[in-house]
């Protein structure tokens, strides 16, 4: 029988139990099943063009706490806290410095988060926990935090081209503010975006397209036909469908935990175990396929993930996607890997640190990634070790030149 022990609602502990599952990720898979329905109806009775942002703001935000409360019970106050007290930081310090501030308090009370967690309730479970959320809200806060430092402090010619385009020019509202950290459509896996990218799709300039004058400086803002998302969240949805039922089917035959077994680890030659290890960490992947993917299905059935038309004139909704499935499998180098797996968390260690310290910036942006996943030591050994890996790769690089 599956586990009773949760944080959250025990509404669909029947269920549960009929498939053998952590009541955890029972909540988290029907939750986000729920999200994916309301984005639907989100679109279509709530789009832009219907209702106001504010109207658009508060549901989004309601529904989003809601869903939070299921899965995670009080615990899920804990982004309430994180997020307010991150807002009263842009407040009362300033843009000068509230970036620093933002940054400290809310990785600080990340890890807080986590090492509580870990080490006092539950060492070793891996389902379903309130710190996951809160690693986004992290992201989101100290995005936002730059982004703001960025667009009111520095002046544009200290900007970087992608730090210009992201630049926020005024203060958020708080409802803005908790719209952007709280939403439903990704409160629960994220996965993160640009808070400029999320207030243009709540007012419904996604589709606005920019087209420059003849001098070069003006520019027109005309509107093309908005697309429909219906065909990419089929093949997101085909997708999760896919990547969940190969990790139940392979996971049940050759599960991770096996690799530590004791009979195993005495009796198995070096090469089984590499050969093992291979096959059942393959296996685990698709796990993440399936939430990252049904995760960007939600927000493109919303509307949101428009990044424009190809040379073909076909939409893309890959805005905000979080991974490359293909390349991923297919990577021949640890870098490659890297730059196809999480792909937004690479572009917030690279916005928020890697471009931001003038000191050993590769070394601090895996440090950083490290304490952002957690207080396992695993993590700590496997950022680590990429730092080594990215160092010798750049270094041969650069001696093949």
């Amino acid at each position: 029988m599956a586990t009773t022990s949760t944080t959250g609602s025990t509404l669909l502990q029947p269920l549960s139990n009929a498939v053998q599952l952590p009541i955890d990720q029972v909540n988290f898979v029907v939750c986000q099943l729920f999200a994916l329905l309301a984005a639907i109806w989100f679109r279509t009775y709530l789009h832009s063009s219907k209702t106001s942002s504010f109207i658009r703001h508060v549901v989004a935000t309601l529904l989003g706490l809601y869903l939070a409360l299921f899965c995670f019970g009080w615990y899920a106050l804990h982004f309430l806290v994180q997020s307010g007290i991150s807002y009263c930081i842009m407040i009362i310090i300033g843009v000068e410095n509230m970036h620093n501030y933002c940054f400290v308090f809310a990785l600080g009370y990340l890890t807080v988060c986590q090492v509580t967690r870990v080490y006092i309730f539950d060492y070793g479970q891996y389902s379903a926990d309130f710190s996951g959320p809160m690693m986004i809200i992290t992201q989101k806060i100290t995005s936002l935090a730059c982004e703001i430092h960025d667009g009111m402090f520095r002046k544009d010619e200290e900007l970087t081209s992608s730090q210009r385009d992201l630049a926020v020019r005024r203060m958020p509202s708080l409802l803005e503010y908790l719209s952007y950290n709280c939403n439903f459509m990704g409160i629960l896996a994220g996965p993160l975006c640009s808070y400029k990218d999320y207030i243009t799709f709540i007012e419904g300039r996604s589709y606005h397209m920019t087209q420059s004058g003849e001098n070069g400086k003006e520019e027109t803002q005309y509107e093309r036909t908005e697309p429909s998302p219906n065909t990419a969240v089929i093949q997101k949805l085909l997708i999760c469908g896919l990547s969940l039922l190969f990790h139940l089917t392979i996971c049940t035959t050759l599960p991770v935990e096996y690799n530590i077994d004791e009979h195993f680890q005495a009796t198995a030659s070096w090469p089984t175990k590499i050969i093992y290890l291979y096959i059942s960490l393959l296996a685990a992947r698709p796990k993440y396929y399936f939430a990252w993917t049904l995760a960007d299905a939600i927000n493109n059935a919303a509307g949101f993930g428009f990044r424009g038309y190809d040379k073909n004139g076909a939409a893309r909704w890959d805005l905000i996607s979080n991974l490359r499935i293909q390349q991923i499998e297919m990577s021949t180098s640890f870098k490659m890997f890297l730059d196809n797996w999480n792909i937004q968390t690479a572009l917030w260690l690279k916005r928020v640190c890697y471009e931001r310290t003038s000191f050993s910036p590769t070394i601090q942006t895996f440090i950083l990634s490290a304490i952002w996943h957690g207080v396992y030591p695993g993590y700590y050994l496997t950022f680590l070790t990429g730092v080594l890996m990215t160092l010798a790769a750049r270094a041969n690089f650069l001696k093949e030149r």
